[in-house]
């Protein structure tokens, strides 16, 4: 059987990069969502949050790239970030997968790590992954804040998780392709949002009622009690 040929008429990397031209556009309309996303991302981080995130197959490379910028750096020299990327850990991955089924292997992983207020990331660019599903539903019921990375919608992902970036294209390589791109400018964003975030965390959150000021001096005791002030 012959190998395919170019899918749209020219050669193969002009086909890939006029699949991949088409899908730049729409991938435009996410600067305000990566650029909020990046800036609470940052905040839960400097709070002593952390992100875990799952992909399968190229996705799982995708999601462990951007765990090693965060845990790394992505230009400057800063405080590393916790950043866990699931499906790196071999040994629970496949005594779980082993013990529970595949179907668990993120969702147990996400019940052991994730705590309220975490951000659970998932890469999938079909959307429909039975592994990543669970781990949506494991991560809603811990708490975690859930956030997808896939391909076109409507998908089950998508529709899981609190809020998705989309990519809208057919063909695979293009949507990990452009999750890549999604991933640097978010860390971009993280970077740019950390100064401030790591200062609100050393000063901590404010006082939740009136500030008392002076010296409260107590008298006696029960009912005879005096204050002054």
């Amino acid at each position: 059987m012959a190998a395919p040929g170019p899918a749209v008429g020219g050669t193969v990397l002009e086909d890939h990069l006029t699949l991949l031209a088409a899908a730049l556009l729409p991938l435009r309309e996410s600067e305000q969502l990566l650029a909020r996303w990046g800036g609470e991302l940052a905040h839960r981080l400097a709070a002593g949050g952390r992100l875990l995130v799952a992909g399968n197959g190229g996705s799982a490379a995708e999601a462990q790239h951007l765990t090693a910028e965060l845990v790394g750096k992505l230009r400057a020299d800063r405080a590393p970030l916790s950043a866990i990327a699931l499906h790196a850990e071999t040994s629970a991955l496949t005594a779980i997968g082993n013990d529970y089924g595949f179907p668990e292997v993120f969702a147990r992983q996400v019940r052991a790590h994730g705590r309220p207020d975490d951000i659970l990331l998932l890469m999938s660019t079909s959307g429909a992954s039975g592994n990543l599903l669970a781990a949506v539903r494991a991560g809603r019921e811990t708490g975690l804040r859930c956030w997808g990375f896939t391909g076109p919608a409507p998908n089950p992902l998508a529709d899981a998780c609190h809020e998705s970036l989309v990519i809208d294209s057919p063909e695979s390589q293009v949507v990990q392709e452009l999750h890549l791109v999604a991933t640097h400018v978010l860390c971009e964003y993280v970077d740019r949002a950390l100064p401030a975030a790591l200062t609100a965390a050393a000063v901590g959150p404010a006082p939740a009622g009136p500030v008392r000021t002076g010296v409260e001096v107590v008298l006696g005791d029960g009912a005879n009690q005096v204050q002054a002030r």
